[in-house]
């Protein structure tokens, strides 16, 4: 059990550094190579001291020599390591969170919904810092362990059978020191899911700042025991991290003062050794005190560099989706989509969607038709969006464009055809991603023919204000879509909380403009007395299409019942 903990343990340790040289290698190998040089001189200086104290043959300028040169190596290599180190901190965090964020947006939806926005968020600050500090240990560690090498390769040189010893007793206090230290490890792991916890405490605490100010049982109960428990949990798990840490460091230093007394008053018993022997082992073993302690009390920071290395690869984060040669083409002016077969399903107890299966489905929709998608609470209509947009792939069957396959080669081109209002969309508080010259005047209207532009206006590409009631940021949303521009359009329960007067705007004038510009539009609403507004209806119960009616009564003819009829 311990030799497989220490294994895995290694292994997580050589991902961590096969990331970091992989997000900064230049920068890592030349601090690296830096602190190796300092950490070799070191050793160098304490060997050449240890000769010069003995009886020597050499002259005693070759000595003096020898000792300034290694001395001006040792500086002026620590120099350029700590001069290194601080430039690359300054941009690290930076970079990797901007790294981080471009592979976030790129990465499975599932996975990012499974792991929750709280996981996210501690991904974000926490694991980033944790990285970066695993990082800024580095060059100490080369220069710390070089000098430790160094003086082994010393003792040995010394007394063969004196570094036996030593290297026997080391092994014993090394096991010891790798169970105590994979017991922390399994306690930072426990702080970080605890923090994970406190974060989404955090969010609540924001998004639920009204409620908790007018119920004060509410609020007691949220802060002093929710709160409070995720709390002390983190400080629980974060003080039994320490306390291992601590019980293996100070093991490490009995193990090392035992060792000391052993050469010093038992070296009969190891076989007759010189005076000059035992000196040079006692100020060698003395020198490397410090290095050692230096090793020891970076392995924390490495640790938690490692189990946040963990979350990222969790996330999905460190490995993008597959761009193919299509992936940067231009969407197609009017495509056919097509959905044949498709089923996707959620994993039993991974969230309130419970084993819930969508498909198999077949559908298909021309440009120029307007879809109206209805159905119950839970009936999958959501789960159907994210599928037609290529946000979830399809475990079974298959979606094409124009009859071409949307794989993992080309999903990132294929999303590029959907301008989409989410029934929980995000405003930005600009129109990010749109470069027309006449953006400014086209926004204009659509402000003012959804009777926002008294509250809204554009200069720039950037939105005056965002701070508006539900109702008027979905308008927004709308006029940002609009903008957009492309060939399929996709609006979840856009009018659920509109005015009739905005309903009118939108489903007699608005949706039909969209189609006599031989857009694709699917709507997901319960607005029934406009479905004669729409080439068909799509009834979906229980993740299956049960309904798939035209106008005139009869069944679509681009679209196909799968499951049989309710």
């Amino acid at each position: 059990m311990a030799q497989h903990s220490n294994r895995e343990t290694a292994l997580k340790s050589l991902r961590l550094f096969g990331f970091l040289l992989s997000n900064a290698r230049g920068t890592v190998i030349v601090m690296t190579l830096a602190g190796t040089l300092s950490g070799l001189c070191s050793a160098g200086v304490i060997a050449l001291i240890s000769r010069t104290l003995a009886h020597h043959s050499e002259p005693i300028y070759l000595l003096a020599l020898g000792f300034a040169a290694l001395a001006a190596g040792k500086i002026i290599s620590t120099a350029l390591a700590q001069l290194l180190l601080v430039r690359f901190s300054q941009r690290a965090i930076l970079d990797l969170s901007l790294d981080i964020c471009e592979k976030l947006v790129r990465a499975p939806l599932r996975n990012l919904e499974q792991r929750g926005t709280a996981s996210i968020h501690a991904t974000l600050t926490d694991d980033v810092s944790s990285i970066i500090w695993a990082v800024q240990c580095i060059p100490q560690l080369a220069m710390n362990v070089a000098v430790l090498i160094g003086c082994a390769a010393y003792l040995c040189w010394l007394s063969w059978q004196m570094f036996l010893t030593t290297a026997c007793v080391c092994a014993l206090g090394a096991a010891v020191y790798a169970l105590l230290h994979a017991r922390a490890f399994q306690r930072i792991h426990a702080a970080r899911s605890a923090r994970t916890k406190l974060f989404g405490h955090f969010r609540t605490l924001t998004g639920g700042l009204k409620e908790l100010m007018m119920h004060r049982a509410r609020r007691e109960d949220f802060i002093r025991v929710e709160m409070r428990a995720a709390a002390e949990e983190c400080r629980g798990a974060n003080q039994a991290a320490a306390a291992h840490y601590s019980l293996a460091e100070g093991w490490v230093q009995g193990v090392f003062y035992a060792l000391l007394g052993l050469l010093l008053f038992a070296s009969a018993w190891i076989g007759h050794q010189s005076q000059a022997a035992i000196t040079g082992y006692a100020f060698a073993m003395l020198y490397a005190t410090s290095p050692l302690w230096s090793v020891i009390g970076a392995l924390p920071a490495v640790s938690r560099g490692e189990v946040a290395l963990e979350q990222l690869q969790q996330l999905g984060l460190l490995v993008r989706e597959d761009s193919g040669p299509e992936a940067s083409a231009p969407p197609r002016a009017a495509p056919v989509l097509d959905i044949r077969g498709a089923v996707f399903s959620y994993e039993d107890g991974q969230d309130h969607e419970r084993g819930f299966t969508l498909g198999p489905l077949d559908f298909s929709i021309q440009p120029g038709e307007l879809v109206f998608v209805v159905g119950g609470n839970g009936s999958g209509k959501s789960t159907f969006v994210k599928l037609l947009a290529g946000l979830y792939p399809p475990r079974e069957g298959a979606i094409e464009i124009d009859g071409l396959p949307v794989t993992a080669a080309n999903r990132v081109w294929y999303r590029e055809h959907f301008s989409v209002v989410f029934a929980d969309f995000h405003l930005f508080e600009g129109l990010l991603g749109l470069r027309s010259p006449a953006l400014d005047s086209a926004s204009k209207h659509y402000l003012s023919l959804l009777q926002i532009d008294h509250k809204v206006s554009v200069s720039d590409g950037r939105l005056s204000t965002t701070s508006l009631s539900q109702g008027q940021r979905r308008r927004l949303a709308l006029v940002t879509a609009y903008l957009e521009d492309r060939p399929c359009y996709v609006f979840d329960e856009w009018a659920a909380d509109q005015d009739p007067d905005y309903k009118e705007i939108f489903y007699r004038r608005l949706l039909p403009e969209l189609r006599a510009r031989g857009k694709s539009v699917v709507v997901i609403t319960h607005d029934d007395r406009y479905f004669h507004l729409g080439s068909r209806v799509v009834k979906l119960e229980n993740g299956r299409i049960v309904d798939n009616a035209s106008q005139s009564g009869t069944q679509g003819s681009h679209a196909r019942i799968a499951g049989g009829t309710a």
